[in-house]
């Protein structure tokens, strides 16, 4: 359950750093924000869909 959150709350901030820095024209700033944010997007969805929602006990 901890890991979902955890991913989950890295893409929501790569999401946030990934406009700030297409707004700033940081174009190494976007690369990498880009990167985190597909790449833990990615890891996000698939621990959702492989060990589901978590419930709560």
């Amino acid at each position: 359950m901890g890991l979902i959150i955890i991913f989950g709350l890295v893409t929501i901030l790569a999401i946030f750093g990934f406009i700030r820095s297409l707004r700033d024209k940081n174009l190494l700033g976007a690369f990498f924000a880009f990167g985190t944010l597909a790449v833990f997007g990615w890891f996000s969805v698939m621990t959702v869909l492989h060990h589901g929602f978590p419930t709560a006990h």
